[in-house]
């Protein structure tokens, strides 16, 4: 099979389904930006040394490519053959025993911190701002179209978790963090 297709070369891509849509269309917009999200988890994962950190962004970038294909479907019921996956409640739950179990590890939170540290914590930074863009797409989308409003959702959430797994990246690797501080009027 080639990669190259020619059918976008007039700025039309293809949903599922077979809708053509503009490039810039608000549904191509979000999970365009949910694939650049994994595509910086796919750069954390080859740079941290975690193996179980590792394990929970492999799982993630899984999850997000069902994020993903979600966006990429017009939301309906369940009809047809073709069943497309959608997130559900059960992955935002997940996401919160992750978020408890890794800030459990961590000291609590005193001040504002600024993003950054050690590399890989700072990657995870990116992410959890990449994150809360796609939320905002998502968002912006839900206001035009009906979308699976979990997403909605696992994206806030997916944001807590990253930045938690920044701090336990700091923490583990005793690498301080920045606290933000005022500037002085």
């Amino acid at each position: 099979m080639k990669i190259y297709t020619k059918t976008g070369d007039k700025g039309k891509t293809s949903l599922f389904g077979g809708k053509r849509v503009w490039k810039d269309d608000l549904r191509i917009n979000a999970y365009g930006t949910v694939d650049e999200l994994n595509s910086i988890l796919g750069l954390a994962c080859s740079v941290i040394k975690d193996k179980e950190l590792k394990r929970v962004l492999s799982s993630i970038q899984n999850e997000l490519f069902v994020v993903g294909s979600d966006l990429a479907s017009p939301y309906q019921k369940k009809t047809g053959k073709t069943q497309i996956p959608r997130i559900e409640s059960k992955n935002k739950a997940g996401l919160e025993k992750l978020i408890d179990k890794f800030d459990s590890k961590i000291p609590s939170l005193k001040n504002f911190i600024l993003p950054g540290g050690k590399e890989t914590a700072a990657i995870l930074h990116l992410a959890r701002t990449v994150c809360r863009r796609a939320e905002r797409e998502t968002v912006a989308l839900s206001n035009v179209e009906k979308i699976n409003h979990e997403i909605i959702v696992y994206l806030n959430r997916l944001s807590d978790l990253l930045f938690v797994l920044a701090r336990f990246e700091n923490f583990s690797s005793h690498h301080p963090e920045i606290e933000w501080k005022r500037l002085r009027q």
